[in-house]
């Protein structure tokens, strides 16, 4: 019999409300790949910060998830937090911090992510110099990227394994470059590394168009969709609200209705974890059924919404996913 505590635990004792939403997703999501299906993650609010690789990177070698949409923060500080751990410092009271103290940390080159602080000089200036060769070889060499494509072969360059700080077992982007696996990026300019980016570019040292762009990204969506999709459909797991999901569920009406592929097949699967308040005024609030008025869902998808915090409720489901 396999041991599975965390698994076990859930069945047990999450029977009803939002513990129970939790458990009908998992399983949700087990049927849809054992059905042979594929599934899209999309990863929002500070999931990387709140260091979701050390679930999320065994979901991705076992093969649970097959293409993320992402923030560009997210994509950035996973890498930040695999290479400047030890730097991180956490303020369990940070709702009571007074604009002078947000002050103080800033001018100790810490950024505040709710009660975890991101060591501005050991995260980013660390990556810096080293993206930037990245980026300018490219360029000499007349290649153009996406953003997540630079970060992937930075990775692979094993150049940054001498600042390595955690177990890079926990890095889901490091896992992520090893699998080469799709990625749409939506937004990345309003990232630290697109802010670093956009500097070069007005500084005269890079060009804007060695970076691939957000159409571009739904371009290679649209035929990673069509390619993949069969007949099934894709399965679409959302953490959190904002543009790493808006843009990507985007991509199924695209082919339907403008580009007139009447066979496209819906999304198969939904979930969403949110603490949104439900709301038709709000996008991250709406509830699943909304999105079958814009062509994004059948009628019989299966739908699941987890009104909840995601940094709780993320890391079960995968473990439970994976049989934890």
């Amino acid at each position: 019999m396999v041991n599975s505590p965390i698994s076990d635990f859930i069945e047990k004792h999450y029977k009803h409300f939002n513990a129970a939403a939790l458990v009908d997703a998992a399983k949700g999501y087990n049927k849809h790949l054992a059905e042979d299906k594929r599934m899209l993650v999309s990863l929002a609010g500070a999931m990387s910060t709140a260091e979701l690789g050390k679930s999320f990177a065994e979901m991705i070698r076992q093969n649970k998830v097959h293409i993320i949409s992402c923030t560009g923060a997210n994509l950035e500080e996973d890498v930040m937090n695999l290479v400047a751990h030890s730097h991180y410092e956490r303020v369990p009271h940070y709702r009571d911090l007074t604009p002078q103290q947000e002050w103080d940390l800033l001018e100790r080159g810490l950024n505040r992510v709710t009660d975890t602080c991101i060591p501005e000089e050991e995260a980013f200036r660390r990556i810096q110099q080293h993206i930037f060769e990245v980026w300018k070889e490219a360029e000499d060499n007349g290649e153009r990227l996406f953003p997540h494509e630079f970060l992937f072969r930075l990775l692979n360059s094993g150049v940054m394994e001498q600042y390595y700080e955690i177990d890079p077992k926990d890095s889901w982007m490091l896992e992520a470059a090893r699998k080469n696996l799709p990625m749409i990026v939506p937004g990345w300019e309003d990232s630290t590394l697109g802010n670093i980016f956009a500097s070069y570019c007005i500084k005269g040292e890079l060009k804007a168009s060695t970076m691939k762009s957000g159409i571009e990204y739904m371009t290679f969506l649209a035929d990673w969709y069509a390619e993949n999709a069969e007949d099934k459909g894709i399965g679409f797991f959302q953490i959190g609200g904002g543009i790493a999901g808006d843009f990507p569920i985007c991509v199924v009406p695209m082919l339907y209705q403008d580009l007139e592929r009447t066979d496209t097949p819906f999304w198969s699967y939904f979930c969403q974890i949110s603490d949104s308040t439900t709301s038709y005024g709000s996008y991250s609030g709406a509830v699943p059924n909304e999105k079958i008025t814009w062509g994004k869902l059948d009628i019989n998808t299966p739908k699941f919404i987890v009104e909840s915090d995601a940094t709780i409720v993320a890391p079960l489901i995968f473990a439970y996913v994976l049989g934890w």
